[in-house]
């Protein structure tokens, strides 16, 4: 599992990388202020949890247990949290803001999964 954790942070730091490049040069100018804060703030998550998942993956595949829920928390919520909020910079649909609550509570669950995964292995 850790393999396949750190092949999705690879794809997903690509993805981060070139969506973030397409808001700072292909958006600016198209998107209002706010809907680019927004659009930023999905790539400054996607970016944060990718390094996550990244650091979820490396422990794993070095041996440490317990971590396999908090790395496909951090996937899905990545998932919900920033495509949400792309989908509703490039849209401009407000509906579309409605599900990134579920993303982000995801990645709470996944960074208490980390906890709990931290704490189990010192005891």
């Amino acid at each position: 599992m850790g393999q396949f954790f750190l092949a999705a942070a690879a794809v997903s730091g690509f993805l981060a990388v070139a969506l973030g490049a397409f808001g700072a040069h292909a958006l600016k100018s198209k998107l209002s202020a706010d809907m680019l804060a927004v659009y930023e703030t999905a790539v400054q998550y996607h970016f944060y949890h990718t390094l996550a998942l990244l650091a979820v993956s490396v422990l794993m595949v070095n041996g440490v247990q317990g971590l396999k829920l908090s790395g496909i928390l951090f996937l899905v919520g990545t998932v919900i949290f920033s495509c949400g909020l792309y989908a509703l910079a490039l849209s401009g649909i407000k509906i579309l803001g409605a599900i990134t609550p579920i993303g982000g509570l995801c990645l709470l669950a996944g960074w208490a999964c980390l906890a709990f995964a931290a704490i189990k292995g010192l005891s």
